[in-house]
């Protein structure tokens, strides 16, 4: 009995997971209401989300692949909610809308090099492009490493959406085995690494500052 025989349960359960991963920012949202502020959380899971989503969107429309159309339309939607969130309760409004005009810039010339390569080449070409994006937003979170440490905190860590990454990225590991797709085994392969890394910084630091811990010791 090989894998083959489990590809269509395999694949359900990537999507089911790929969907609930995008709800899972509704856990930060919820987390920034009740401070009553989005300073401390990173904007990037959701601005890349919406712009990843879009041209995935993109990829998807090229190969003609409505499942992967549907996922994307609807992680637009969610991150799209999410970072309407995260905009209304930020002290630094001016600063949100400024990463958000440089992720669209961006989208845009992504978008716009997808309108101008050669059909022959822009599956694989575009394919690549994604992937090497992708990797750079699951891995994103490593860039506050230098201040998880000096916190000793991971607080600033979006954990729902690392969980959840881990997740999705191991069962289309799984899927990519299924196929025998290097594509997709190389790209959840890498982030399936990558979530495992981030997942590892919460066994070694608390989720919520040394210094608050002291002072709840306190009270």
């Amino acid at each position: 009995m090989g894998l083959e025989e489990y590809k269509e349960v395999v694949a359900t359960c990537a999507m089911v997971s790929t969907m609930g991963h995008m709800l899972s920012g509704t856990l930060i949202c919820k987390d920034i209401y009740k401070k009553g502020t989005s300073k401390g959380f990173d904007a990037m899971p959701f601005i890349g989300g919406i712009g990843m989503c879009i041209m995935m969107l993109q990829y998807a429309l090229i190969v003609k692949d409505p499942i992967m159309i549907n996922i994307n339309l609807f992680g637009i939607l969610t991150n799209a909610v999410y970072m309407a969130i995260y905009y209304l309760y930020s002290p630094e409004k001016m600063n949100t809308l400024s990463a958000l005009a440089k992720a669209t810039a961006f989208v845009s010339l992504v978008l716009g090099y997808a309108q101008i390569e050669s059909k022959e080449h822009i599956e694989f070409r575009y394919g690549v492009l994604i992937t090497a994006l992708f990797l750079i937003l699951v891995g994103s979170p490593l860039m506050h490493l230098g201040t998880i440490i000096q916190t000793k905190s991971t607080e600033i860590l979006p954990f729902p959406l690392i969980f959840m990454g881990t997740l999705v990225s191991f069962q289309w590991l799984i899927y990519g085995f299924i196929l025998n797709d290097n594509f997709v085994m190389f790209q959840n392969g890498v982030s399936f690494t990558l979530s495992l890394i981030q997942l590892s910084l919460f066994a070694i630091y608390p989720s919520t500052p040394i210094d608050n811990k002291e002072k709840s010791k306190i009270k």
